[in-house]
């Protein structure tokens, strides 16, 4: 966040948002850290009078917004696309309910996927729950339709879902200030059971006041100002949203437009009055033919996906391209740059633990985190990740399927954070139904992948106060798993026996690996001696190698350097250890029988 004026800042889009919410008088919100969403609430957070937190996944923080609102108070629930996913249940309901206090959702798409497991349109979530939905372009309109969201979430009685992507989460922009609004709604409890209690009588009656309430809607869009339409020239017209309009504009600025800042329901008498004013339109949008397809469906005649790509991000030139490839300009060649796949953290915990499965010939069933990591070489340590949680049931199933005889064949892998989000109910399907399956539980103490978020394992709460901190070996007993083992994976060959005695049980076990992670700010004040390679002991075995470290290198030997340097001749080189990206962690020498690793001073 960085002041220009008195009036003005230059902010992200996530922090926009965070300021839109502080302005629009929000007082509590809740949600999972996921990229591109999670600076949203580690900035609401450092504002007074919101009461911020996150909850252990999605749904939750849905439902905490949902109470907040039955309460009379503004509430904003944010989490990324796949997020949703897990919060769709009270979605969907709150959508009949509606609340007292204005609520708004924030769901962050990830076009490109650059840190997600599936690419996918949340626009569509806005159509079928049956509730509008608004998408900014760049930040500061991203702090005044957040607004704008809350006017409406209770001006419609109705969750308003909010959808940004990664480029306007991330983009930088010129942010002024805005006056505090106050929610329409008074803070207190109000008993109205036939508005709240969705059984199936109720719910049928509020079935109509939502098709009552999309009606009202469908009136608004006309009309908002966020639905505009910028005049140019006839020959082309565009019809757009979200970060698509700017690219628009860049590729083809005298076209006329019409930017859609309420993305559903759609304006249609707006829609049909532009498209007779152009000769030819188009529509652009990332990811789905969203617009198009409800276009498409008025008897509009239009271009869309059958021209501009429906997979990853868009940009300029991929627009201008497509529309008109006379346009197109020539782009410099690309540059030769040296490959840097992502690799887990040198000192990381997690790494030793997939150096001792990938020698043990399981199937290891993954999950969603830096863990994940953990599928590359050279580790190669991971057989299947599909969603948060699915590991525990993925081992499961895989175990029920293949029957007697598969218990020391599978093996499930998930990060702290992760089950608490969705790991734990696994874990109870596991014991409930009998699987002989074994669970690790990386347990750094931190949620890593998305930025080193609290959860309710760490001890602390968003703003790093002191918090109860869950006992997962106690969790693990309390539902019924007799066999729990905590080990140190910087320990390598004993982790490696603790693992295979877990694995070897025709129960369930759960074998927790504890070490805190690298990147906490506590680690690396305690990082004092690093690690070095006396390579007079050095025989080339290459197993600290193995772990695929980044601050371990393999220096080779050209034909006879071996014998010209002392070393036997059949040698193949020697490791090295750089000692500015050493974390101390000690796997390397716990691996090392020749004592060629070392630390300082011994």
């Amino acid at each position: 966040m960085v002041k220009i004026s008195d009036e003005s800042m230059w902010l992200s889009g996530n922090e926009a948002i965070a300021l839109g919410a502080f302005e629009a008088g929000v007082r509590v919100a809740s949600g999972y850290p996921g990229t591109p969403s999670t600076e949203i609430l580690e900035n609401l957070c450092r504002y007074d009078g919101v009461y911020t937190e996150w909850a252990p996944n999605e749904k939750v923080g849905l439902e905490v917004a949902i109470g907040a609102s039955f309460a009379g108070v503004r509430a904003l629930a944010t989490m990324k696309h796949v997020g949703l996913n897990v919060a769709a249940d009270p979605l969907f309901t709150a959508s009949y309910t509606g609340g007292r206090g204005g609520l708004v959702v924030v769901t962050a798409d990830d076009p490109e996927m650059h840190s997600s497991q599936n690419e996918q349109d949340n626009r569509n979530y806005a159509f079928a729950a049956k509730v509008p939905m608004l998408e900014p372009s760049d930040p500061a309109e991203a702090k005044e339709f957040l607004k704008l969201a809350f006017a409406l979430s209770e001006e419609l009685d109705t969750p308003v879902l909010f959808r940004i992507t990664t480029r306007v989460s991330h983009v930088k922009g010129v942010v002024k200030k805005g006056k505090m609004e106050a929610s329409s709604a008074a803070a207190g409890i109000e008993k109205v059971p036939g508005k709240f209690v969705m059984l199936p009588a109720l719910a049928r009656k509020r079935r109509v006041a939502v098709e009552q309430r999309m009606l009202k809607c469908r009136d608004m869009a006309e009309i908002l100002p966020c639905n505009r339409v910028e005049k140019g020239s006839s020959n082309r017209g565009f019809i757009t949203s979200g970060v698509s309009y700017l690219y628009v504009k860049e590729a083809f600025p005298d076209a006329a437009v019409l930017k859609l800042g309420m993305c559903w329901p759609l304006p249609e008498a707006k829609i049909r009055a532009f498209a007779a004013s152009v000769e030819e339109l188009y529509i652009v949008e990332e990811l789905d033919p969203f617009l198009e397809l409800h276009i498409k469906a008025m008897g509009i005649a239009c271009h869309g996906k059958d021209l501009i790509p429906n997979q990853g991000e868009l940009n300029t030139a991929i627009i201008r391209s497509a529309i008109d490839p006379s346009q197109t300009p020539d782009l410099f060649p690309a540059v030769d740059l040296p490959p840097r796949p992502p690799n887990m953290c040198p000192g990381c915990p997690h790494r030793g633990i997939f150096f001792n499965l990938a020698k043990m010939k399981v199937f290891i069933s993954g999950d969603i985190g830096c863990y994940t990591l953990g599928f590359l070489p050279p580790l190669s340590a991971l057989d299947s990740t599909v969603c948060m949680g699915a590991s525990v049931p993925i081992a499961h199933g895989m175990a029920k399927a293949l029957g007697e005889g598969a218990h020391d064949k599978i093996v499930a892998v998930i990060g702290d954070s992760t089950f608490m989000h969705s790991g734990i109910t696994g874990l109870i399907n596991t014991v409930y139904n009998n699987s002989a399956s074994t669970l690790i539980i990386l347990d750094n103490r931190i949620t890593a992948m998305t930025g080193q978020q609290q959860n309710p394992a760490s001890g602390c709460n968003i703003k790093g106060d002191p918090a109860f901190a869950i006992d997962i070996e106690a969790l693990c007993r309390a539902v019924g798993v007799r066999h729990v083992f905590v080990v140190n994976p910087h320990k390598v060959p004993e982790t490696r026996k603790v693992l295979e005695e877990a694995i070897a049980l025709t129960e369930p076990s759960v074998v927790i690996s504890r070490a805190p992670c690298v990147l906490l700010p506590e680690m690396k004040v305690r990082k004092t001696v690093t690690f070095y390679t006396q390579q007079d002991n050095c025989v080339g075995c290459m197993s600290c190698i193995r772990l695929g470290c980044p601050a371990i290198s393999w220096t080779a030997f050209a034909e006879g350097e071996a014998e010209a340097r002392g070393y036997k001749k059949s040698q193949k080189g020697i490791s090295r250890i750089d000692e500015i990206l050493c974390n101390a962690c000690g796997q390397c020498a716990s691996l090392c029988k020749f004592h060629a690793i070392t630390q300082e001073g011994e």
